[in-house]
């Protein structure tokens, strides 16, 4: 009885320390959805969205410039790379598809790529350095588009061994991440099916790993993916359903983690369309349902906000956590 009593005051204790971890709102005057969000550090942040909008902070996300990119008032740019508190490089989905880029802070941008096929629809940006960086896109004739750039984002290429794709499978432009370049390149898939497609950057040799998350339509699948100390972790969903909690979350045990089972324990309140690193065992989720703490490596899972966000991200070099969201949500996350 006392270790039943002992146990259920520790659960009881860890789900309050996860509850006191708050995100504070910040209130803008701009009601463009946000997917595309880039902190460069505990200072310096981008976000990108619908209606051509544009955002940066320079005092830690608690004031923001706001700008419409001169004739790109109807594209949505669904992600975004920060290369300084200057440079930036964007993507726009849809038809025509752009990439953009500014060395002015956003005063100027230049289109660096564009295609007006249909068939291009550009999904996630990432830049393993200040120079080197790629963009996925969907599937064309059987592999998905993968861009690459060497000269941080001023001329883009498709590499020459592109990933394979199954039928009706694709990735999601629902937050930048299901895409990474952190040592090497990763990519998670949904659609027909939830797969993690895997190489090094230098010379791309894929090999892919099924993933028991939900799948099968469209709006099913893996959403996200990051790369923790001793874990990856996945997560996802049905964004159609966006309360239901199965299957939204796999970790992939690191050296020295033993997980017995990969599916956690306790997972996330419903799809979650975004997962980052924080450190240690801590990832933080995020999605319409809202937003989600573990803090042992993705075994279980608490929620700890429930407004509606599309992303959240940590800076590069510092401990700023911003989220961003549809109708101009945008958060602050302190724990």
């Amino acid at each position: 009885m006392r270790s039943k009593i002992i146990l259920a005051l520790a659960t009881t204790l860890f789900c309050a320390n996860l509850k006191a971890q708050t995100i504070t709102p910040v209130k803008q005057s701009t009601t463009a959805g946000f997917r595309g969000l880039s902190v460069l550090n505990d200072k310096v942040a981008w976000v990108s969205g619908t209606k051509g909008t544009i955002g940066i902070t320079t005092d830690g996300g608690a004031n923001w410039t706001w700008q419409q990119v001169k004739d790109y008032d109807k594209a949505d740019f669904r992600d975004i790379e920060a290369l300084s508190d200057k440079e930036a490089v964007v993507i726009a989905s849809g038809s025509p598809a752009y990439i953009l880029k500014t060395t002015d802070g956003g005063l100027h941008w230049e289109t660096k790529f564009k295609k007006a096929d249909t068939t291009y629809f550009l999904d996630a940006i990432n830049f393993t350095d200040a120079k080197h960086g790629f963009v996925l896109g969907d599937p064309i004739n059987g592999k998905f588009l993968l861009l690459e750039t060497l000269d941080g984002g001023d001329s883009w290429n498709p590499v020459k061994n592109a990933p394979v794709a199954l039928k009706n499978e694709a990735a999601f432009a629902a937050s930048g991440t299901c895409m990474r370049a952190d040592g090497f390149l990763a990519i998670v898939t949904g659609g027909s099916n939830s797969r993690m497609l895997m190489s090094p950057i230098k010379d791309l040799v894929w090999v892919d790993k099924a993933l028991p998350l939900t799948n099968g339509v469209s709006s099913r699948g893996a959403f996200s993916v990051a790369f923790g100390k001793n874990q990856t972790i996945i997560v996802g969903g049905n964004y159609a359903k966006d309360k239901l909690p199965d299957s939204v979350a796999y970790v992939i045990p690191g050296a020295g983690v033993k997980f017995k089972k990969n599916i956690p324990v306790i997972g996330p309140a419903g799809y979650q369309s975004c997962v980052e690193y924080l450190k240690d065992d801590k990832f933080l989720s995020t999605g319409t349902p809202g937003t989600n703490l573990t803090i042992n490596g993705g075994k279980t899972w608490i929620k700890i906000d429930s407004t509606s966000y599309n992303v959240c991200r940590k800076a590069k070099r510092g401990n700023l956590i911003l989220l961003a969201g549809d109708s101009g949500k945008l958060g602050i996350f302190k724990f």
